[in-house]
């Protein structure tokens, strides 16, 4: 991880926690009242989102840790909640959307974790309800993994209870640190795949596919239950067959058996990132496909090739791999019903559909 300079917010200086990862990284920590001198140290620099990657700033999270996803009425959504543990990634993929996200982009840590763990007992307390939690909406789950001890601290937590499963999504292969935890298959770990002509053009500073499944495998050897997300799938001249390609290569090495869901999205994006990605990757061409806007706001591929495309890996997963339990992040019921052949609604709702698959892969108690 090229981190090259390290600020620690004065009110957490001293936690045990900061102290830990400064002597990891082996820098010392600049002492700041706030986040403005790290934003003005960034914004110096002719590439600040390349900059941002290569500072850390170990802060406090000032709100909830516990949060909803952030969905949109327009589309079907999974209920997912979000253990905003930091935000931002050292790598560099040219779709993120966390680089216009952020104003600037700051590769911070929250380190109060009393509150973190606080906030997740009042979550295990609560036995009424399934409740799906992941660290990897604002930031890759697994990239701390090499300075702090986040996992050997949340793994165990989420084993000593029966409703809730935490799922850390990755592009890495840090996984060395689950081998020993006791997880009770209450953790999930997850893998976003894309074909390797995607990972080799649009996904900088990102292990291989074949360094992502090889880490799967060894997790599913130590008895995790896994999850995948095609997302963002992208579309260019080959990518059917490309996509066919990695499923099969997916399969060869991981049982349909221990997969809890796999997800699928296709490209999209607020307009403001579209000349980030221009300025930042000018050899990339993803985002002149056939798009128009949707309505979140963001623009996505026409209609009907979200539904090719979707048809295709659909049908290449499903020649494999049938019982596996498949989900659209964020489309609409025509999407689904055309793609599926059925909507959300009707096999009780999205959040209903990965609970109960959860609860057979995870064995979580009845509800």
């Amino acid at each position: 991880m090229p981190i090259q300079r390290l600020y620690i917010e004065q009110a957490v200086a001293h936690t045990p926690q900061a102290d830990a990862i400064s002597r990891r990284l082996n820098l010392p920590g600049k002492i700041v009242t706030d986040a403005h001198p790290v934003y003005a140290w960034i914004s110096k620099a002719a590439d600040p989102v390349k900059k941002a990657k290569e500072v850390l700033f170990l802060t406090r999270n000032k709100g909830a840790f516990i949060r909803d996803c952030p969905g949109t009425r327009c589309y079907r959504c999974c209920g997912y909640k979000i253990l905003h543990i930091g935000t931002f990634c050292h790598m560099d993929c040219s779709y993120c959307i966390l680089q216009s996200y952020f104003h600037p982009p700051v590769l911070q840590y929250f380190v109060n974790h009393s509150d973190l763990f606080n906030e997740l007992d009042e979550i295990f307390a609560d036995q009424k309800s399934i409740h799906r939690i992941g660290t990897g909406e604002f930031t890759d789950s697994l990239i701390w993994e090499l300075w702090t001890d986040l996992a050997h601290r949340l793994v165990p937590a989420f084993s000593c209870q029966n409703h809730a499963v935490l799922e850390l999504k990755t592009k890495t292969t840090a996984v060395e640190n689950l081998r020993e935890l006791n997880h009770q298959r209450k953790t999930i770990v997850a893998w976003s795949l894309n074909t390797p002509n995607v990972i080799a053009s649009e996904e900088r500073g990102t292990a291989s596919l074949d360094a992502r499944l090889s880490a799967a495998a060894r997790c599913a050897s130590w008895g995790y239950p896994l999850a995948f997300h095609f997302d963002p799938i992208i579309i260019y001249d080959g990518c059917e067959a490309d996509y066919r390609l990695t499923i099969q290569k997916l399969f060869s090495l991981i049982s349909p058996e221990n997969i809890v869901w796999i997800s699928l999205g296709t490209f999209r994006f607020m307009p403001a990132l579209k000349s980030l990605i221009e300025k930042r990757f000018p050899g990339s061409k993803i985002v002149y496909g056939e798009f128009i806007p949707g309505l979140d706001g963001k623009m996505r591929y026409f209609k009907p090739l979200r539904i090719r495309i979707y048809q295709e890996i659909i049908d290449a997963i499903r020649e494999i791999a049938p019982d596996v339990l498949l989900y659209f992040c964020m489309e609409d019921d025509e999407v689904w019903h055309k793609s599926f052949g059925f909507t959300p609604a009707q096999r009780g709702g999205l959040p209903a559909m990965l609970d109960a698959s959860a609860k057979r892969h995870c064995d979580l108690a009845g509800i």
